[in-house]
Parts: C-alpha cells; sequence; structure tokens
C-alpha cells in the first residue's frame, strides 16, 4: 500500500477517480444528472498534453465506452482498478453499500476484466472507494497482485462549491512525490475542471511536474 513517491526529484502524480454506483447510474440514466464524465478534464490534459493517471470503477466503463477508449488511446495516461460499483470495502464509508468480503476479490478481478479490452497503459494499480480500508480487506485482495494507492493530497472536490479549496487544498499539501486525488465524476465533483488549470499552474511555480503514476511510484517509465 502506497501514499506518494519517492521525496526527491520534481514528479507528482495527478489521480482521477471514476465512481459510478448503482444510484449514480440511476440518476444517469432518469436524467436527473447530465454527466459523470467530465471531458473538460480530459480535453485540458490533451491539450496541454499532461500525464494523468485514471481510476476507473467497471461501472464507469460500461457507460462511457467511448470516453475510456478515448484515455486509454493517449499515451499519457495510464487506467487503474477502482472497483466495478464502488461499494464499500469497510462498514460506515460514506454511506456506501458495502460488499461482502467473500466477493471482495472477484470484484477486483472483474473490474480488470471489463477495463482490459481498450488496451493503453493498463496497471495493477487499485484504489479502494472513499480510501476505505481494514486488514480483512488487504487480505481478501492479495493474491490479485494488486498495488493499493491511497493518496497524500486529497483535493476535496467532491462536491465542492467553489474551485478555490480544491486549488488550496492541493497546492497547500503537494510535495515531490505526492499522489494528488482528484475526480473526474462530473455531477458529484462539479468543480474539478475550474480547479484544474489552477493547479496546473500552481505546480509550474513550484517546480513540480505531473508525470504517470507508475513513474512517481518508481517503476521504471513505460513505453
Amino acid at each position: 500500500m502506497v501514499d506518494h513517491g519517492p521525496r526527491t526529484g520534481d514528479l507528482v502524480a495527478l489521480t482521477f477517480d471514476a465512481d459510478m454506483t448503482d444510484a449514480m447510474r440511476y440518476q444517469l440514466r432518469s436524467g436527473a444528472v447530465r454527466s459523470y464524465a467530465n471531458l473538460a478534464i480530459i480535453d485540458l490534459l490533451e491539450r496541454e498534453r499532461v500525464p494523468a493517471t485514471f481510476f476507473l470503477t467497471g461501472k464507469w466503463v460500461e457507460e462511457y465506452p467511448g470516453v475510456t477508449r478515448r484515455l486509454a488511446g493517449n499515451p499519457r495516461f495510464e487506467l487503474a482498478n477502482h472497483t466495478y460499483g464502488h461499494l464499500a470495502f469497510t462498514a460506515d464509508c460514506y454511506q456506501l453499500p458495502t460488499i461482502p468480503r467473500q466477493r471482495m476479490a472477484a470484484d477486483v478481478a472483474r473490474t480488470f476484466d471489463v477495463i482490459a479490452p481498450y488496451g493503453g497503459r493498463q496497471t495493477r494499480y487499485f484504489r479502494f472507494p472513499g480510501l476505505c480500508h481494514d486488514r480483512a480487506a488487504l487480505t481478501e485482495l492479495a493474491p490479485l497482485g494488486v498495488t493499493v494507492v491511497d493518496g497524500d493530497v486529497i483535493s476535496g472536490d467532491p462536491f465542492a462549491k467553489s474551485w478555490r479549496p480544491v486549488v488550496d487544498a492541493v497546492l497547500s499539501r503537494v510535495r515531490p512525490g505526492s499522489v494528488v486525488v482528484l475526480h473526474v465524476t462530473e455531477a458529484n465533483a462539479p468543480m474539478t475542471d475550474e480547479a484544474l488549470p489552477r493547479i496546473l499552474a500552481g505546480l509550474a511555480e513550484l517546480g513540480l511536474r505531473p508525470a504517470p503514476l507508475s513513474e512517481v511510484l518508481g517503476a521504471r517509465p513505460v513505453g
């Protein structure tokens, strides 16, 4: 389990969670919500040639196959696993329904299977919904050979009402080797696309450079 990479150098990882619960799927399909895929974020990352890592839920991939193909097709983007339906792996985790312990490994394995056909820079990185995990959850996932990634810079972008607190949260905590947790789920994190250009500018002023998660964590660059 890792929170950040080495504190040397100038690299940081921008990671974006793509949540999708059954409740979110219902909101989307009923028309109550317009989108859980913030294309403005992807547009900016592509335009500015910024590397990023996306933690995808299987259900999000199923709702947005075209967007997933777009992410997989960008050599600067890495794909990682955020469970199939964003269920909680511990009790009392942001009011999320809890997945039974005996289903945990199958849920995560299923998500890898959903992502696999899209190709691109796929990883064995995994993030728990809500960052909620305990020894039991880690034990269940151990046979899958995943690297659990939490993050040391929590942006607080879900349900933010302004971009300012998101930017402040990131720039006040970020350091070399940091793993920044953001979201690409537009309706649930509506300010992230406004915060992102300011975060990028702030990182540049601090002399920090976004890189794929594998490089920030010290792995050999992919490709």
